[in-house]
């Protein structure tokens, strides 16, 4: 019941709220002078209500809005008195005929697309979905509409006032780090200090524990730069998941592209509502960003978190199923799922271009974050006749003002038709390089796997065009060699995917605590067990293997670090983090997928070659390219590129093909400097003599070798000790070791 002590808009909604907004629609909600205006896209509709709750958001205190609309396909409203705080969802009516794409339930309670904070949680009865399902979730899609209420079952949107956030502002204090100076460390936010006992217990796990001085500390004395984290988005987990009593831990199941992901906050600022979430966002960003390093955020534009038509009636579905996401244009009507998720935004719409871009602007230019990592980008840029890289999306997020000088990358596949895309995003997108990562997996483990048992393995032609920067791949444009080598992001390791350690303790994925009976994660890894699987106590007879183990981690380290391109490390692998055999913990939000910080000895001496090995390449311009290699000389006089074979003589073309050739060496040269580094790789499971590279200049100095456990395990690496030794001069190089030597 209303009284005289009842809110202005709860006063005004009862007697009809003023229904023209005060200015032009900006699609959510906005605190405006006199009110808040509402504006939502649901072109298919008859009519939207606006849903307005109390501070309690009790489903007693719901009054009702009638918006005006549609224009233009948006339904719009204006609520006096009303401001930051308000908490509020939408009702769709409209025709419910699930065989042409159209899922109007009024009985739903919808979330804001465009809601910049959320609270509460989402419940996963059979009231969260649109049509009728029993106990068990179990019904027809397309059967008849469930009736039941779910104002009590889904997050509240919640108005968020930018413009009077407190604190500093992100966007002011960006490091502008060069791409070529760029270190991206992926991290979550959780799993990163969720057992860091030196951060208090309260900022655990949170985004304010992210920023806290010694993880700060820790990634400035590693040399990373760009913090990539996986997602932030508001998210939840699927039923299926919840029903195993799981939770996707990783975050690609987003409700709401504008509001943080209110669970990874303190509890302080949770209980201080989504303005706080934002604003301990916003903090943690500019605290990062005063200590030299770059945000980069994981964003989930190409599903949402309502699965397939069969699954929960939570925002877009209610709001416009038909506009939102693509269909197969046929009756009866099926999602045209290029994602494995069950549902694919479709980017043939403006609208939904629109969408992408906005939330983009708003995560730019309110949170400061630093660039973008577009998961499955391929859907988002197919049109109507497939995937273009001169898709709306992709030159809005090019041309944008707001994310201009940004960075931009994408993983460039999707699972749909031709989805697989790497080297075919143009500027200034960068993009994952799988090549990358499989090329050195092979080379280092798959291939010495198979030729202890007399099989052969790859050339290496192949890793040379990865350590040279990928050229093949991300060479073409008009004009051609545009983008560099720094388009190539490359990894060995990834969130999805064994860790570095397992990869060189595990032949098989053990994925059984995922619930699926080790059905799910990829099958085939690339990985190496070296003899035994999992791990091995000191006192094990198999305990001989892990001195070969620990090197086998530290050559995929360093090939990734000292490559030409821009090196993207996981959170962990610096110091030899394991998920013990689990390959695909999207679900784990468990010590398998938590940081664990109490380090062994080996532990700390692979911290330490991490820290080494990025220090060269921090140190040594000859190790880092803006430009593809032409082995033309350089002022120098030397090239910027040349490759010789163990007897340290110049490749020519027949050698490249040689397949029993696994020893090699790579020398690059950086400008009139005269700095260069000559890397030996040696892929053979036997020790092989090098005479090495003759540059005709100064002499080489060996800075690390992978057989050191410590970089300061500065060990004979040739008969006239590790000193400067002259071009020509013959060393040996242990089995499966890479060795570093400088000139400067």
């Amino acid at each position: 019941m209303l009284d005289g002590s009842s809110p202005l808009w709860v006063r005004h909604a009862t007697m009809g709220a003023v229904n023209r907004p005060t200015s032009p629609p900006r699609l959510g909600l906005q605190p405006v002078r006199g009110g808040v205006d509402a504006a939502v896209l649901a072109p298919h509709a008859t009519a939207v209500d606006l849903c307005l709750f109390d501070e309690t958001g009790s489903p007693a205190s719901e009054q009702r809005v009638p918006m005006d609309g549609p224009r233009h396909g948006v339904f719009t409203a204006h609520v006096p008195g009303a401001g930051a705080g308000l908490r509020y969802g939408f009702r769709a009516h409209g025709p419910w005929e699930p065989l042409h794409g159209l899922r109007y339930n009024p009985a739903k309670l919808l979330v804001d697309p465009y809601a910049r904070g959320l609270v509460g949680e989402l419940g996963y009865g059979p009231a969260t979905y649109g049509h009728t399902v029993d106990s068990l979730l179990r019904g027809d899609a397309c059967g008849p509409p469930d009736p039941r209420d779910s104002a009590d079952q889904v997050p509240h949107g919640v108005v968020v006032d930018t413009a009077a956030l407190d604190g500093p502002d992100p966007a002011t204090n960006r490091p502008w780090t060069p791409w070529a100076r760029t270190v991206v460390y992926e991290a979550h936010v959780v799993g990163l200090t969720r057992l860091a006992s030196f951060v208090p217990a309260e900022l655990r796990g949170t985004y304010a524990g992210l920023a806290h001085p010694q993880v700060v500390e820790h990634l400035l004395r590693l040399g990373v730069t760009a913090v990539e984290l996986l997602p932030i988005h508001a998210a939840t987990s699927e039923p299926l998941l919840v029903g195993r009593g799981l939770t996707n831990y990783w975050g690609y199941n987003t409700l709401g592209f504008f509001a943080p992901h209110a669970p990874y906050a303190t509890a302080a600022a949770r209980a201080g509502g989504p303005a706080a979430v934002l604003a301990e966002v916003r903090t943690m960003v500019h605290t990062l960003h005063e200590a030299g390093l770059e945000v980069v955020l994981d964003v989930v534009y190409n599903h949402t978190a309502e699965g397939g038509p069969a699954g929960q009636h939570l925002s877009w579905r209610g709001l416009d199923n038909a506009l939102y996401y693509a269909y197969d244009c046929n009756v009866p009507a099926m999602y045209a799922d290029v994602t494995g998720t069950g549902n694919a935004l479709d980017f043939r719409r403006a609208e939904v271009v629109r969408l992408t871009l906005d939330s983009l602007r708003y995560w730019a230019d309110v949170v400061g974050v630093d660039g973008f990592r577009f998961d499955l980008a391929v859907t988002l840029g197919r049109g109507v006749d497939g995937f273009t890289a001169d898709h709306p999306t992709l030159v809005g997020a090019a041309t944008d003002p707001s994310l201009h000088g940004l960075k931009l990358i994408a993983e460039p596949w999707d699972v749909g038709p031709g989805g697989w895309r790497t080297g075919e995003f143009g500027l200034p997108f960068a993009e994952w390089n799988d090549r990358f990562r499989d090329s050195v997996r092979s080379f280092w483990l798959a291939d010495p796997a198979r030729a202890a048992h007399g099989l052969p393995g790859h050339r290496v032609r192949e890793l040379a065009t990865r350590l040279a920067g990928s050229v093949d791949l991300f060479g073409a444009g008009n004009p051609p060699l545009v983008r560099g080598p720094e388009a190539s992001v490359n990894y060995v390791t990834a969130h999805d995917g064994f860790t570095l350690a397992d990869l060189a303790a595990y032949d098989h994925k053990h994925n059984e605590d995922n619930g699926e009976d080790n059905r799910d994660g990829a099958s085939e890894n690339k990985s190496w067990n070296h003899g035994v699987e999992g791990p091995v106590l000191p006192d094990s007879p198999a305990a001989e293997i892990a001195p070969l183990r620990r090197r086998s981690v530290r050559n995929l380290f360093a090939t990734l670090v000292l490559s030409a391109g821009t090196p993207m490390i996981v959170a962990g692998d610096e110091m030899s983090r394991t998920q013990q055999g689990n390959n695909n913990a999207y679900c784990q939000d468990s010590p398998i997928s938590w940081v664990d910080w109490d380090l062994a000895p080996w532990q700390s001496d692979m911290l330490a070659t991490a820290t080494h090995l990025l220090a060269l390449r921090r140190d040594h311009p000859a190790l880092r390219t803006e430009r593809f290699y032409t082995g033309a000389p350089l002022a120098s006089g030397l090239p910027d590129l040349a490759w010789y074979d163990p007897a340290g003589v110049l490749f020519d073309h027949a050698r490249w093909h040689d397949p029993a050739l696994r020893t090699f060496q790579m020398v690059r040269t950086a400008g009139s400097a005269r700095d260069v580094v000559l890397v030996v790789f040696n892929g053979a499971l036997d020790p092989q003599d090098v005479v090495l590279a003759n540059t005709d200049g100064d002499p080489w100095l060996a800075v690390w070798d992978s057989v050191w456990e410590h970089p300061d395990d500065q060990r004979d690496v040739a008969a006239a000790g590790p000193g400067h030794l002259p071009g020509g001069a013959k060393v040996t190089m242990e089995p499966l070791s890479m060795r570093v030597y400088v000139t400067r």
